[in-house]
């Protein structure tokens, strides 16, 4: 059984794009070259035209909490010093269907149990930050975004 963690193909044909991007620091999207609708996660063709042709597109890296789960006991076993922790699937702000999971963290760098899990809220805004885990894999995760106004 593996014990690093569980790593993303990042010279999948249909990813590649978005995580040549994340390692300089972006945040992208599939943009079909059909229909110009926006798509995530990343696949080979468009679920409303069929067409093959995309390109990247920036997004803003803004979103809001759909979703959440606590990991208590990861199956994982290279999580497992990391118990509990939050694992959120954030809607981005340019179009609430493209949504992508991750961890919300404290600060940049910081650990995936940095947050207290009872301080999440399904709809509470956040912007990403990016995470280098391997040599070629830079992570977008969470981070909450304050109130306007808070210090």
């Amino acid at each position: 059984m593996p014990v690093g963690p569980i790593l993303p193909a990042t010279d999948d044909p249909d990813s590649a794009g978005f995580w040549a991007a994340t390692r300089e620091g972006k945040f992208v999207v599939q943009k079909c070259g059909g229909c110009g609708e926006l798509r995530f996660p990343p696949r080979p063709f468009c679920k409303y035209c069929q067409s093959n042709d995309f390109s990247w597109h920036p997004v803003s890296g803004r979103g809001r909490i759909w979703s959440f789960a606590i990991a208590h006991k990861p199956v994982y076993p290279a999580l497992a010093d990391f118990a509990p922790f939050p694992i959120v699937i954030v809607e981005l702000e340019e179009k609430p269907t493209l949504r992508i999971s991750g961890n919300v963290l404290a600060a940049p760098g910081a650990a995936i149990n940095s947050v207290d899990p009872a301080k999440l809220r399904i709809g509470q805004p956040v912007h990403v930050t990016f995470q280098q885990v391997a040599e070629d894999v830079v992570l977008p995760q969470w981070l909450l975004t304050p109130p306007p106004g808070a210090a």
